[in-house]
């Protein structure tokens, strides 16, 4: 691999770091940049959700999680660059999502994959042209587990004696 290309992976590195901070910091305007227009996305958990168009996606993710506390993580980027002014990369991911209100607290957490694709616009700038995140854990799955359900093990060594149970 040489510089050029180390520089231009570099770059979407740091692409990536201001799509999560603008996001936690509900700089949507901001956010908007680091999107081409014609972007497409895919949100796995949400539940499934598609969208056509970088408005359309900002719109959402504002209606989601615009009042809520927020922090993004994304960690051990895999990218290529596939061709002159092309990318696509994967970012294993980590999310909190915090909702206050005066009947609650609502905490969810997180984890899965960004799989990306990169353009370098006419500016220069990368952006992101498309992105599907796919979920090891999510959303979903959290306030599943937040409702009354099935007896668990208090202990590993409660599990393998079958006592010591409690209800989650």
């Amino acid at each position: 691999m040489d510089i050029h290309t180390l520089g231009e992976i570099e770059q979407i590195k740091q692409l990536k770091a201001r799509y999560l901070r603008l996001a936690d910091e509900k700089k949507w305007d901001e956010w908007a940049d680091v999107f081409t227009d014609d972007f497409c996305g895919w949100l796995g958990d949400v539940p499934e959700e598609e969208f056509n168009s970088r408005d359309e996606f900002i719109a959402f993710i504002r209606r989601a999680i615009g009042a809520a506390v927020t922090v993004h993580h994304g960690h051990m980027p895999e990218i290529e660059v596939v061709g002159p002014g092309k990318a696509r990369g994967i970012w294993a991911m980590y999310d909190y999502v915090k909702f206050v209100s005066p009947e609650g607290d609502l905490e969810l957490d997180g984890y899965g994959h960004y799989h990306e694709e990169y353009r370098k616009c006419d500016d220069g700038q990368w952006r992101i042209s498309s992105l599907r995140l796919t979920r090891v854990l999510g959303m979903v799955e959290q306030l599943q587990r937040k409702l009354p359900g099935p007896v668990i093990p208090a202990t590993r060594d409660a599990a393998s004696r079958q006592e010591g149970l409690v209800r989650s």
